[in-house]
């Protein structure tokens, strides 16, 4: 049976791939379960230091699948599986860099997912919505928190309130994707800086920097230099400083140890 969630690992870089083209990779549990259970593979495995996730056919992920509202809607309330599920911000809690490689539409919950990712590099014309509002919902899932992090008050409301699509050149302008790319070079460019990640940095630096930046949108400057200067001191007792110093001195590609 075809996954809904596929993963290839090459070169140190795990894809993975939401799988249901037909539907626009509409989210539906069972796709959440297979992506969150992916993801907790990759941050326990040694062979992967960055993770991509990507859509496959021509879009990122539609939003929540229709049949799933409906029900939701002729029940009147959230089914118990779904309470049990893991948190829509688990990605944040992975310890290695995910890159939202957004190929297409990107709608919803699908848009929720593109955030909790690290980094948002997106296809040229591609389409972007929370939608809520258009469906008589609320801010879901964490969006009320995250938004306004990436482009401020003003412009996380201006989206949520409206519904309105915006494209990716729009989506760059206000900080809510990272770079903008022709869609036939998608996928190099985003493997290609993946690959990148894997050569020449320390995964346990990455590590570090990914649970520093999201803890530090909790607590002021004080805790947060108090936090780094403790982190520095250690790093410098750590084996990964001294694979850095020297293979810069030896003009060479480092060879930091794993996670995992």
């Amino acid at each position: 049976m075809t996954e809904v969630v596929q993963r290839e690992v090459s070169d140190g870089v795990a894809l993975l791939t939401l799988n249901r083209p037909e539907r626009l990779n509409a989210w539906t549990a069972e796709m959440e379960e297979r992506y969150f259970t992916l993801l907790e593979e990759c941050a326990g495995s040694p062979e992967v230091r960055v993770i991509v996730v990507t859509g496959a056919g021509r879009g990122f992920c539609a939003g929540a699948d229709m049949h799933d509202l409906r029900a939701l809607g002729d029940n009147g309330r959230e089914p118990a599986v779904a309470r049990e599920r893991r948190p829509q911000s688990l990605p944040l809690s992975i310890p290695k860099p995910i890159i939202a490689a957004i190929n297409g539409p990107c709608a919803g919950i699908g848009l929720v997912q593109a955030l909790m990712c690290d980094l948002r590099i997106a296809a040229e014309g591609a389409k972007l919505t929370t939608a809520f509002a258009r469906r008589g919902l609320v801010a879901e899932h964490g969006i009320s928190w995250m938004l306004p992090r990436l482009i401020g008050p003003a412009r996380a409301l201006d989206l949520l309130l409206s519904g309105r699509v915006v494209l990716a050149e729009e989506a760059r302008e206000l900080g809510l994707v990272n770079s903008v790319i022709a869609p036939e070079r998608l996928m190099e460019t985003v493997l290609g800086y993946a690959r990148d990640l894997v050569e020449h940095c320390s995964p346990a630096s990455m590590a570090a920097m990914k649970r520093q930046v999201y803890t530090d949108l909790e607590r002021g400057l004080a805790q947060a230099t108090v936090a780094a200067d403790e982190l520095m001191l250690a790093s410098f007792a750590a084996p990964d400083f001294a694979e850095g110093v020297q293979s810069f001195l030896e003009r060479r590609a480092p060879q930091f140890a794993p996670l995992g």
